[in-house]
């Protein structure tokens, strides 16, 4: 069978629709929808069940499915390791990160990297959520949390600490909460995605109410940045990481015999790509980096 076909299947699979599909594979909606109706007809089965709200698999996808993602993990290794065939380390390599860790710490020092290696681009992908690296959705990344899969190698970078803050407008116009119990009385600002492991971050909802239910939150917002501006903006009290708040010196920590969640930062790349000379020029730098994450917590003061 044509790879072409297969590939235009696959993508439509995993996205669920023909839209998705071409802008993942850089080509029209209507070539991919033509490559899947000229697969269909070569195999004589119906892969697909169209529905307003995408596409739908029938029990012939599915079958199919489970072996075009063999041999798409097979393409995607193959592009990988011939990107790994010069003397140096060139081409592009995919980096996955948080989005507060990577747009207010990484990002700032990839200056130093791009010097030391010219020829090598970085595609960032900064998002909360985990991308599959046995699937190559990213080759490395930094994650907030230790991998669980036997096949992910990962290097500890260090620990992130949190605590709570406020703006100085927020704590003259609303006072100085003393104990655990006075942000009863205070606007709390939360992490909003239960979902998400990032979901500790509602520390200021917790603090002093074990045997209670949650304080409500004032704002509730699934972006650690954004809880920080809104810190700023005087909206609240908020428990975000120490070494964000550098970037604004002029906010008061709140309560600092009472630390918010810690975390350990781990640098994660698939085991097949042990020898990759893109993601070990990356993994090197960003341990050179984070050095002093590794002598204590990440702290402001």
């Amino acid at each position: 069978m044509d790879w072409g076909k297969l590939r235009s299947f696959h993508a439509a699979a995993e996205a669920g629709s023909l839209t998705s599909a071409g802008d993942r594979l850089g080509i029209s909606q209507s070539a991919v929808s033509r490559q899947i109706a000229a697969l269909e007809e070569q195999l004589g089965v119906s892969l697909f069940q169209r529905h307003a709200r995408g596409l739908v698999m029938t029990d012939s996808g599915h079958t199919l499915y489970r072996s075009t993602m063999e041999m798409a993990a097979a393409e995607a290794l193959a592009t990988t390791a011939l990107k790994d065939q010069k003397e140096t380390p060139q081409g592009e390599l995919i980096v996955s990160a948080p989005v507060a860790f990577g747009s207010t710490w990484l990002v700032p020092r990839l200056g130093g990297f791009a010097r030391k290696h010219p020829d090598l681009h970085l595609d960032l992908r900064l998002d909360d959520k985990e991308y599959d690296l046995l699937k190559l959705e990213a080759e490395c990344a930094i994650r907030l949390w230790a991998a669980d899969k036997a096949d992910l190698i990962q290097r500890k970078l260090g620990t992130v600490a949190t605590s709570l803050y406020a703006s100085p407008e927020y704590l003259k116009e609303k006072g100085v909460p003393r104990t655990p119990q006075d942000l009863d009385n205070h606007r709390i600002i939360a992490y909003g995605d239960e979902a998400s492991l990032l979901h500790v971050m509602s520390f200021a909802r917790r603090v002093g109410r074990d045997d209670s239910p949650p304080r409500p939150a004032a704002l509730k917002v699934n972006n650690v940045f954004a809880m920080l501006r809104a810190v700023d903006a005087g909206l609240g009290i908020a428990d975000v990481p120490d070494y964000m708040v550098a970037a604004m010196p002029r906010l008061v920590k709140l309560l600092p015999e009472h630390i918010g969640p810690i975390f350990d930062l781990y640098f994660v790349y698939p085991s097949d790509l042990r020898r990759s000379k893109r993601v070990a020029a990356f993994r090197d730098f960003v341990t050179q980096e984070t050095e002093p994450l590794r002598k204590s917590p990440m702290r402001h003061r």
